[in-house]
């Protein structure tokens, strides 16, 4: 029953003028749409099911994102060639923090897998030029028990900054042949705003940490501070 309520959430989303404008601008306005967001996440975990898991993986991720394998990688270059699974993973968005400019935004939610297995995970989404999102880091773990489903998915946009007016134009990296090192230690980001920004470190066991802050009534508060213990140890 929640998981019709969260794709039914989805066509309302797809069809309201404000997400259908975003689209067809490709201006990129710079503004939040947290509703986007979900649809963009929600349609991922559809392309999984119909064209393959790691498939939808590499079509709706950045040349630059990353995912951790525990270590953390290039997702693009880690998933090349890598077959999809006979039965895809399922998941659902339960939350998404969004910046107040709508250049980046995080989701979290619940997977499942075929084999009876569950968890969480975070998806962090940054708008692309023409105004759709694609995936710069994911990630999870597992979970003794199902996460609670809610009956919509909950919604959170950093307040903008003094005399904020939404602008045209986002700058956004475009890899060009071999991607430059990567740090396995140490990512982060921030909205082109500077009202939202993510941090993950790898300890060299493999363990981690997700740190999540936004802007919130003039003050930087973190919305998600999530530590995963190394492999083996959990």
């Amino acid at each position: 029953m929640k998981r019709t309520i969260l794709w039914g959430l989805a066509l309302a989303l797809a069809a309201s003028p404000a997400l259908s404008q975003d689209r067809r601008n490709t201006g990129a306005p710079a503004h939040a749409n947290p509703g986007a967001v979900v649809a963009e996440e929600l349609a991922f975990a559809r392309l999984a099911q119909e064209k393959g898991q790691w498939t939808a993986f590499r079509e709706t991720a950045t040349k630059d994102a990353v995912m951790f394998v525990p270590q953390m990688v290039y997702a693009q270059e880690h998933l090349k060639d890598r077959a999809n699974p006979d039965q895809p993973v399922k998941w659902q968005p339960h939350q998404v923090w969004s910046s107040c400019d709508g250049s980046l935004a995080v989701t979290r939610g619940a997977w499942q897998r075929p084999d009876g297995a569950t968890g969480w995970f975070t998806t962090v989404w940054q708008k692309q030029k023409n105004g759709r999102y694609k995936w710069v880091l994911d990630q999870g773990d597992a979970l003794p028990m199902p996460l609670d489903a809610p009956d919509m998915v909950v919604s959170k946009t950093a307040d903008c900054p003094a005399g904020y007016r939404p602008g045209r134009g986002l700058k956004i990296k475009d890899f060009k042949g071999k991607l430059p090192p990567l740090d396995p230690s140490r990512r982060a980001g921030q909205s082109l705003d500077g009202t939202l920004g993510w941090e993950a470190s790898v300890a060299p066991d493999g363990a981690r940490r997700f740190v999540v802050a936004m802007q919130i009534d003039g003050q930087r508060v973190t919305v998600q501070d999530v530590q995963m213990e190394a492999p083996g140890k959990q």
